[in-house]
């Protein structure tokens, strides 16, 4: 009749199709699933996560490599990228063998992490030649003062030279020469002479005048006819 609308005729889900859908709802609370047939799996576990589904084969004891071969192989693809995927069929074809993508995934992750362990220790030694470097590189003052010199400029047998406190070359040549230079040696020897004869007056013996009244009286002889 026209102006009626046919009623659309719906499919009544089954009650495994309503089981699924309940599975699918709650896979995080998803373990052993005992002898599920794989047919069903492969419609509940694909909307495991990574974890969900290392729980769901660690809790199951039988093998679920026919439906989760393909979902590992897709979680290797998505850790590791196109590439990767590519280069490991290519190595099993060339090779011709086959491996779980479950047992590839572990392999790579791995591998990884030695190759981030290797590197970090690479990186640390840099550091460390590279802090070495700036150590050796540093200026390092010195605190402690060196003993001062007890001879004088112009004392002992000749002057002295103390370029101690002298900081640059140009200032030691002149130092040096003026010390070296005539007058500085002759008033150094003109000191020497000072102290030398100042030593010898101080350990010449004093000399005492002579008593001559007492030596007369000695001498003096005693008068006659008195005894």
């Amino acid at each position: 009749m026209t102006g009626q609308v046919m009623p659309v005729s719906r499919k009544v889900p089954s009650l495994v199709d309503l089981c699924v859908d309940v599975a699918v709802r709650h896979a995080r609370y998803l373990g052993d699933v005992g002898e599920t047939d794989f047919h069903l799996l492969d419609r509940i576990l694909p909307s495991c996560t990574l974890d969900q589904l290392i729980h769901v084969e660690e809790r199951t004891e039988r093998d679920l490599t026919p439906v989760t071969d393909e979902l590992w192989k897709g979680f290797y693809k998505k850790e590791f990228g196109e590439k990767n995927l590519s280069i490991a069929l290519q190595r099993m074809t060339q090779h011709k063998v086959s491996f779980k993508w479950k047992d590839l995934y572990e392999a790579k992750l791995t591998a990884n992490a030695e190759k981030e362990k290797e590197a970090a220790a690479r990186l640390r030694q840099l550091y460390k030649k590279e802090d070495a470097k700036k150590q050796s590189r540093q200026i390092r003052i010195c605190t402690k003062v060196p003993p001062a010199s007890k001879r004088s400029f112009f004392g002992g047998g000749g002057p002295g030279y103390n370029l101690s406190n002298v900081k640059s070359n140009i200032m030691k040549k002149a130092k040096l020469d003026f010390l070296k230079s005539p007058e500085v040696r002759n008033i150094a020897a003109m000191r020497n002479m000072q102290r030398q004869n100042s030593v010898s007056s101080m350990t010449k013996p004093p000399s005492f005048p002579r008593n001559n009244h007492a030596s007369s009286s000695r001498q003096t002889s005693l008068p006659r006819g008195k005894f």
